[in-house]
């Protein structure tokens, strides 16, 4: 089984999970904006993905700037602004048998099947 942050309204999203869908996958969908990831959780996905706070944010979100986060920012204000404001999450992301992968693009969601 193949859990699922999704955004609908996102293309790249929806894109993904009709894919893994398509190829036969058993999806779990969360609604990551509804459903917001503990603090913990990020750190376990960050440690999955084995990347950076930063890499898994999006940067261009009008609340990034607003809460005055920087491509700097401490690694603990990072994850802390994302369990707060998932809105800041990349999407979408896939987490299976001990590994995750952010769907940008969708084929490397293949990856964990």
């Amino acid at each position: 089984m193949i859990e699922y942050w999704h955004n609908p309204r996102c293309s790249k999203s929806r894109a993904g999970l009709a894919l893994l869908e398509e190829k036969g996958a058993v999806v779990e969908v969360r609604k990551y904006l509804e459903n917001a990831p503990a603090i913990d959780e990020i750190h376990q996905v960050l440690a999955l993905l084995g990347i950076s706070a930063i890499e898994m944010m999006r940067t261009g979100e009008k609340q990034f700037k607003e809460l005055g986060l920087t491509k700097t920012s401490p690694e603990d204000a990072l994850i802390a602004a994302m369990a707060e404001h998932p809105i800041l999450i990349e999407r979408p992301i896939a987490i299976a048998s001990g590994k995750a992968a952010i769907g940008r693009p969708p084929e490397i969601l293949l990856g964990l099947l």
